[in-house]
């Protein structure tokens, strides 16, 4: 039998909200201690509701809820402040966040390390930091911390370290691979990447100019391939402006 568990003021984030018969919400909520679950606002769309105006994404939070089922009910909220608002791009860049965490976490699996990059990672983007280096840092610390293992500076097939002057090609579930003429189907599925991009990256040292530019199409494969092929529609909108 399933013990009714009830929890007081753990910290959390919104990722997303959607309506419930007339007047509730399901809040899709990433905790620090709890991971990823969903709760059920009563009663957060009438006006004079409580967590009507603290249930916002990107804001920290104090959340509490009770119930066994697999959707929990909120049973108080409030926000913990000293968080600027998100805007413009910084808007943008936080909702692929959200959505790569709804697609890609598991429920209520706690992960407090990519909780606490999460929150500074949405406090960088409030205070105007660069996005891209911002992007590549927590796409890698996202699937590190699913488990997918991304050894970067270690070749997947000899356990030599990659030198900064090489070139590899990077296979998802297999990993680094040095270039040659006979990769075959391998090169198809992989990136090609400099030795010292690799190194960079695995020090999460994206300042580089070679680093974000081969960074970025390596995370976008990887992140496809766990997706299974989805598309992100944070990101669709995001090449849509850049087009613009």
């Amino acid at each position: 039998m399933t013990t009714r568990q009830r929890i007081d003021d753990t910290h959390g984030f919104v990722l997303h909200t959607y309506p419930w018969r007339e007047t509730s919400l399901i809040v899709e909520t990433f905790t620090r201690e709890h991971g990823r679950l969903p709760l059920m606002a009563k009663g957060a769309r009438r006006p004079g509701s409580a967590v009507r105006g603290v249930l916002m994404a990107f804001q920290p939070l104090a959340v509490s809820w009770t119930g066994k089922s697999e959707v929990k009910t909120l049973t108080g909220a409030y926000w913990l402040g000293g968080q600027a608002l998100l805007c413009g791009i910084g808007l943008l860049c936080g909702y692929y966040l959200n959505e790569l965490l709804l697609r890609l976490l598991p429920r209520e699996d706690p992960h407090p390390v990519l909780f606490d990059r999460y929150a500074a990672t949405i406090r960088a983007l409030a205070e105007g930091a660069p996005t891209a280096p911002l992007l590549r840092s927590f796409e890698l610390a996202l699937l590190q911390e699913l488990g997918y293992g991304l050894t970067l500076d270690v070749l997947a097939d000899t356990g030599e370290v990659v030198q900064p002057d090489g070139r590899y090609w990077f296979v998802a579930e297999r990993g680094v691979l040095e270039a040659h003429d006979e990769m075959g189907d391998s090169a198809a599925q992989g990136s090609l990447l400099d030795g010292h991009v690799l190194l960079a990256m695995a020090s999460d040292d994206f300042s580089g100019t070679d680093t974000l530019a081969q960074a970025k199409g390596l995370m976008r494969r990887l992140l496809q391939h766990h997706l299974g092929g989805q598309q992100l529609e944070s990101r669709r909108i995001l090449i849509e402006l850049q087009e613009l």
